[in-house]
């Protein structure tokens, strides 16, 4: 008994002590924690108070606010930003596919504006822009100090008006103005066509169209190249992309995908964490694919071929991606504005981080830019044995080979103009003109 009553007294003395020793000191930092945040919280307020009441002109108490809070957001990361009503709008308009403005996806890099890429058929494509451009002035104005919302409100402006942005660009000497039209921007999701026997879709942003485009577009090639046994296989064209709606990236990597995980996202706590799996169903039954990327491939597009990369679904040809591998969520605010805030952190597959990193092609091809041919360069006709005087004629194949010969021939001279044009996608399609060569469906 006497036992007994002396744990119970030990018990009763350790948690004493360990209430003592332990979570007091805990407590006392946790309240010390609150103290500081709460004086924090009196400094703001003393500091707007004094600007209400002595800068030298009358300020705009509301905007002085809402600066305020997209500094806290800003100063987190990249992509956390406040969004006033106007541009909390303008949002939810370019995810259902159109919206004004220049055409141009950017961040922010050391204070300076970065673009990402130029959008698909829009003036700012048109008039030149690339992706890793830096925009230092808009119209004579400086961009360096203003934050990112800041510096797109100077690029916003009326449809049909001009605007003057000053670029600097890797391997230019100077800084160069271009003039671009600003222009209300209708983005086409995918757009497709055959080369060949071969199916391009040009995928330029994951928006509410994406998906749906992208089915229609195959099976109209499908269609036209009398099913899908014909097709030799698909080139998924993802250059320049910003990325757009996770939801759409998980539906286009599903689409190529039998079974497996997608991407996940990990937040600060594993509870955060979200997994998406792929459903049965190929839209292409396995045939080969070649996955396009460069470096204005980010975020969404980055999630589709590093699904299609580890799956080995795909061969991703190009250049590294840009290395956007971070979470956005969207959350509503009194008075119709949103904050946009970095919540967690995109994986593939085999469990690779995208942020800062990219995706990295299994086979790294450069742009070229396209050569001009001399005339009788190009018409001069190649030195064979059919061309000698007197060579004997082959006899041996049927008029049917012969045309398919002939339509072989034609598709080999389109790919050689096309690999001037554009060479990363040529090479892409002699991927795809190779595997097919060695069987049906090779995996």
């Amino acid at each position: 008994m006497n036992k007994l009553i002396y744990a119970a007294i030990g018990g009763i003395a350790g948690g004493v002590l360990l209430s003592t020793q332990v979570a007091g000191p805990l407590l006392a930092q946790e309240e010390a924690r609150n103290a500081s945040v709460y004086q924090q919280l009196d400094l703001f307020g003393d500091v707007f108070e004094r600007i209400r009441a002595n800068y030298v002109e009358e300020v705009d108490e509301a905007a002085l606010i809402e600066a305020a809070i997209n500094g806290m957001l800003t100063s987190l990361d990249p992509h956390s930003s406040y969004l006033p009503p106007r541009d909390f709008d303008a949002m939810q308009t370019q995810t259902r596919g159109e919206f004004g403005g220049l055409g141009i996806e950017v961040t922010q890099e050391d204070g300076f504006v970065r673009v990402i890429t130029p959008m698909d058929d829009t003036p700012a494509m048109e008039a030149g822009v690339e992706a890793g451009d830096f925009i230092t002035h808009v119209d004579g104005e400086a961009l360096l100090g203003l934050t990112l919302e800041q510096a797109v409100d100077l690029m916003r402006g009326p449809v049909g008006s001009e605007i003057v942005i000053t670029i600097v660009r890797e391997g230019e000497d100077e800084p160069f103005d271009v003039t671009i039209v600003r222009d209300r921007i209708q983005l086409t999701a995918v757009r497709h066509r055959l080369e060949g026997r071969t199916a391009i879709l040009r995928v330029s942003t994951f928006n509410d169209q994406t998906f749906p485009n992208l089915v229609e577009g195959l099976e109209e090639m499908i269609a036209e190249v009398g099913g899908l046994e014909n097709l030799n296989g698909v080139v998924l064209d993802l250059r320049n992309n910003p990325g757009g709606l996770l939801s759409q990236a998980i539906r286009v990597s599903d689409a190529f995908l039998e079974q497996g995980e997608i991407v996940s996202t990990r937040g600060r706590e594993v509870a955060d964490g979200e997994r998406y799996n792929a459903t049965a169903g190929d839209l292409i039954e396995g045939l080969p694919m070649v996955v396009l990327v460069n470096g204005g491939s980010a975020s969404a597009s980055e999630i589709v071929a590093g699904a299609l990369q580890d799956h080995r679904r795909a061969v991703i040809v190009g250049t590294n991606t840009f290395g956007k591998g971070s979470v956005q969520s969207v959350m509503p605010l009194p008075g119709n504005g949103a904050m946009r805030l970095t919540t967690s952190l995109y994986y593939t597959p085999s469990g690779r981080s995208i942020q800062a990193l990219g995706v990295a092609p299994d086979i790294i091809v450069e742009q070229r830019d396209p050569v001009e041919m001399a005339e009788d360069e190009a018409d001069r006709p190649a030195r064979t044995e059919a061309s000698l005087r007197g060579a004997l004629e082959n006899s041996t194949l049927t008029e049917d080979e012969l045309r398919q010969r002939e339509l072989e021939r034609e598709e080999a001279e389109a790919t050689a103009r096309l690999r001037n044009e554009d060479y990363q996608l040529a090479y892409a399609i002699d991927i795809l003109t190779g595997l097919n060569a060695l069987g049906p469906n090779p995996q």
